[in-house]
């Protein structure tokens, strides 16, 4: 009697429930007249399946499961095609990515000028250590400064292996080993070279950062911008300032002072 009496409650209780759905779905228990499930959103995703006594929602086929789960990345998925890309043959970089091979080869043109500007800037040392010569704040300056671009050059090679580049070493020009000049004198004449070399740079990297922008390498122009065009600039204002004095010394007594000047600075 209680189990039949159980069974005649839960058949009522299931009735009001469908009739209760009805109506909402219908909008007429609604004081806005809209529908609390429109078609657009649930009726396509949602199913409702009265079993006897008992209701079951399940997802339709199709519905996207990230809009009931919340799931918006899912790794395992997306890095299948990473795991596509990577290389299986011998001799081949893991690390290459997102690296174009016009960044690669233009980045081997920067090193080239890079040791290109150091070995003149070495000829100059040379030059100025002679005992004939005898300026050595010039040729500590000069000898500074070739060090200075061969560090360039190799923080360029860094960069490329990183990168999974491969780093292609090219000629380099023989320098002029002669720098005296008969009207400006050698130390004029050798910091307006100096001055020349760096400006050249400069285009140089301005032009290597521009292959980065066409090639949307944010990677490499953050790494020109960052690491040496403020740095440059800075060399050119200051050898800028070293020609503007130098020519107000001319080639007399004042040309010693200067070397001195350039020996003592840290």
């Amino acid at each position: 009697m209680k189990h039949l009496f159980s069974l005649i409650l839960q058949n009522n209780v299931a009735q009001s429930f469908s009739r209760s759905l009805s109506l909402l779905s219908s909008g007429s228990g609604s004081g806005s007249g809209g529908n609390l499930f429109p078609p657009s959103r649930n009726s396509s995703n949602l199913l409702f399946h009265p079993s006897g006594s008992r209701f079951s929602i399940q997802a339709a086929k199709g519905t996207n499961t990230k809009s009931l789960t919340g799931v918006v990345f899912e790794p395992f998925e997306e890095v299948k095609k990473e795991l596509e890309l990577v290389p299986t043959t011998p001799f081949v970089s893991l690390a290459r990515h997102k690296f174009s091979d016009d960044s690669e080869s233009a980045i081997n043109d920067q090193i080239n000028v890079e040791y290109n500007v150091s070995y003149v800037y070495h000829a100059l040392y040379a030059y100025f250590d002679r005992d004939n010569v005898g300026l050595k704040g010039f040729a500590k300056f000069f000898n500074d400064s070739s060090l200075e671009e061969r560090g360039h050059a190799e923080k360029f090679m860094e960069y490329q292996n990183m990168r999974g580049g491969r780093v292609k070493l090219q000629s380099i020009l023989m320098p002029v080993s002669e720098f005296d000049h008969e009207e400006k004198g050698d130390a004029l004449h050798a910091m307006e070279l100096a001055l020349s070399l760096e400006k050249l740079t400069n285009e140089k990297l301005l032009k290597l950062q521009s292959v980065g922008v066409k090639n949307n390498d944010v990677q490499l122009v953050d790494f020109v911008e960052s690491e040496f065009l403020g740095e440059q600039v800075e060399a050119i204002k200051k050898i800028s300032e070293y020609v503007a004095q130098l020519r107000r010394i001319g080639k007399g007594h004042g040309v010693w002072h200067f070397d001195q000047m350039l020996l003592n600075e840290v």
